[in-house]
């Protein structure tokens, strides 16, 4: 079906040869990846694996583990039960956990079906539906700086549905109303600029509209 594929991407191999804690790991993933043909690019500052211009994967070390993220793996079927959600809001990513190479080693077969799959998902040009999400309800704290602020108000639902949701995600995740309070602050005239929470506000980015970081190494 498939032929190997060694299209390894320089920045990749760096990022992997710097990786001590888990070189062998990344490595064991790296050459699944490309034995099932997808395109190693480097993105976001981890390697990414695409098909047809489209991101599929994404693998990288964390202090605990490292992992393979699916960038779709809401759609996909999860036969052996192997995905995890990275967390509450997470509505597409779905990914699996490494320790060790060995669990990667007896994982292949698998994570080759999977791949596979998520390919095939991007053959027929399947998407995440994020419209099937519930609404989210907007802290009281947002709530009363928009009826004390028409221009706030009136920026804020002129927002895209993404970036109101990452709003209101932000706002909400503070435990208590002073920290919520003070994070509304922060991004009211972000919020009047029309940006959304990750957006670039310097215009350095390479990754426009958001942000990539790249003011951090001026």
């Amino acid at each position: 079906m498939f032929k190997a594929s060694l299209q390894m991407n320089p920045k990749v191999e760096e990022y992997i040869d710097k990786a001590r804690r888990w070189h062998f790991e990344l490595k064991a993933l790296q050459n699944i990846l490309l034995d099932c043909m997808l395109i190693e690019e480097f993105k976001w500052r981890n390697p990414c694996y695409t098909f047809q211009n489209a991101n599929v994967i994404i693998i990288g070390g964390l202090k605990e583990y490292c992992i393979l993220s699916f960038i779709k793996g809401a759609l996909l079927k999860d036969n052996h039960g192997i995905l995890i959600n990275p967390g509450e809001n997470s509505r597409s990513v779905r990914m699996v956990k490494f320790t060790n190479t060995q669990e990667i080693i007896d994982l292949t077969p698998i994570l080759k079906e999977y791949i596979f799959e998520a390919i095939e998902l991007e053959k027929e040009g399947l998407k995440v539906d994020f419209k099937k999400d519930p609404e989210l309800s907007i802290p009281e704290e947002f709530q009363n700086k928009l009826n004390e602020n028409p221009d706030l108000k009136t920026a804020f639902y002129a927002l895209t549905p993404g970036r109101k949701r990452g709003y209101i995600l932000y706002f909400s995740g503070a435990k208590q109303s002073k920290s919520r309070q003070s994070r509304i602050e922060k991004y009211v005239q972000k919020i009047l600029d029309g940006k959304g929470i990750n957006d670039c506000t310097c215009g350095l980015s390479r990754k426009m509209p958001g942000c990539d970081g790249s003011h951090k190494y001026l």
